[in-house]
């Protein structure tokens, strides 16, 4: 306990002094703004002045969430504001009056430029100067013995020898000692304060997580739509040029003389390798048939493609293109998977839809021992599944069987 109220007590003493220097230059703008706003109020001048003095909780309740870290290391609070709907300063303005935080962030401008700093001062001053004056009092009297030959202490005790002097230097640490418990456990309550003030509600933490939950979801829906772009762009362009570079080269076969016939048969071979590869590229970046048939017949296109026999029961209604591509990229994942590493002789692929839920379960009779975190390409997978507020979870103990599910909340389109 001891040992780490010394450690803490630097960060305390950071804390509180930086307190009063923030609170000193506060308590002048806030007279200076709220003197000058009511004198001019009449003449419609102040009132911009007001305004400037409510909202100046904002920037202050920026500076005191950074500045918590001095009391407490870790992340900062996260801010409690809104993001305006609109631009401009007309619009920020209403948004920030309007919110609880920004009268919270106001109670707290108040109590640090009129009441806390000064108590700040005030334990800093009994907890150190105090004490410290007590320490010095050797070097005190050595300045002052010259002139008058004994020294006050303080403005308060009177000392006139150097044994006096020594005991008030061990008076002194004692003191300081027994004093910095009470100092850290004053800054501590000091920071719980200003973190209920200045820390986000429960509404504005669920509001807050609401705007990143749609924020991801935002970025998830422009990359599929990105894919789905790279996918045409690919069909309509290099492959059809691929097949008429093929064709080509095929027409030119027939007419070419035997010592250029080869060549013409292996350039005409290779482009064909090309066009293949090229397909199962733009298979792989977004298979067509997902977004003409739907999820039943992508997922059996994939299992085609499976390097191990797959059954399938997967008769379902067309979801949202989200909600589709989600699904049918876990389950090629854990196919591919199992392919590689599983040693499974067969995989199932199954699905359930009740309550509004998409439920798939890809299952395999391999040796399991499977582990998402060792980079199998299913923890993104899991991510894209968590804006969707999906779950996905896998199975697999030594032995087998492994079991991959996953559940994704989702009306019928």
């Amino acid at each position: 306990m001891i040992r780490t109220v010394v450690r803490d007590v630097p960060r305390t003493v950071a804390y509180l002094l930086s307190g009063v220097l923030v609170g000193v230059v506060l308590m002048v703008v806030l007279l200076v703004l709220g003197t000058v706003g009511l004198v001019l109020t009449p003449l419609l001048v102040g009132l911009p002045l007001l305004a400037l003095a409510v909202l100046s909780g904002g920037p202050v309740g920026a500076l005191e969430r950074r500045r918590l870290l001095l009391a407490a290391p870790g992340p900062a609070l996260p801010d409690p504001h809104a993001t305006p709907a609109e631009p401009g300063l007309a619009a920020w303005a209403r948004l920030r009056l309007t919110e609880r935080a920004t009268w919270r962030e106001l109670a707290y401008t108040g109590l640090l430029g009129f009441v806390l700093w000064p108590l700040d001062a005030a334990v800093l001053f009994g907890a150190l100067g105090m004490p410290g004056a007590l320490i010095g009092a050797p070097a005190q009297l050595a300045m002052t013995s010259a002139a008058s030959g004994d020294a006050r202490i303080a403005k308060l005790w009177l000392i006139d020898s150097y044994d006096q002097a020594l005991l008030c230097t061990a008076l002194g640490g004692a003191v300081l000692l027994g004093l910095l418990t009470p100092l850290v456990l004053y800054a501590r309550a000091r920071a719980a304060l200003a973190r209920l003030l200045l820390a986000p509600n429960e509404a504005e933490a669920e509001r807050r997580l609401a705007e990143v939950t749609r924020s991801r979801a935002r970025l998830v829906a422009a990359f599929e739509a990105e894919r789905r772009r790279i996918e045409r762009d690919l069909h309509d362009g290099a492959q059809q040029r691929l097949v008429a570079l093929s064709m080509t080269l095929g027409l030119a076969r027939l007419d070419a003389p035997p010592e250029l016939a080869d060549r013409l048969a292996a350039a005409h071979q290779e482009a064909d390798q090309v066009l293949g590869e090229l397909r199962e590229l733009i298979h792989g970046v977004h298979p067509q048939v997902l977004a003409d048939y739907g999820l039943p017949d992508a997922l059996a296109d994939a299992a085609d493609r499976s390097a191990v026999p797959v059954e399938l029961d997967v008769d379902l209604p067309r979801f949202a293109e989200s909600v589709e591509s989600a699904a049918y990229f876990a389950v090629r994942e854990a196919l591919a998977n199992i392919g590689r590493h599983s040693g499974a002789e067969r995989a199932w692929v199954g699905r359930r839809y009740t309550g509004g839920r998409l439920r798939v379960e890809v299952r395999d009779d391999g040796t399991g021992g499977a582990d998402p975190a060792r980079g199998t390409g299913l923890t993104g997978l899991a991510d894209r599944l968590a804006v969707l507020d999906g779950t996905l979870s896998v199975h697999s103990p030594a032995g087998g069987p492994t079991i991959l599910s996953l559940e994704i909340p989702c009306p019928q389109r």
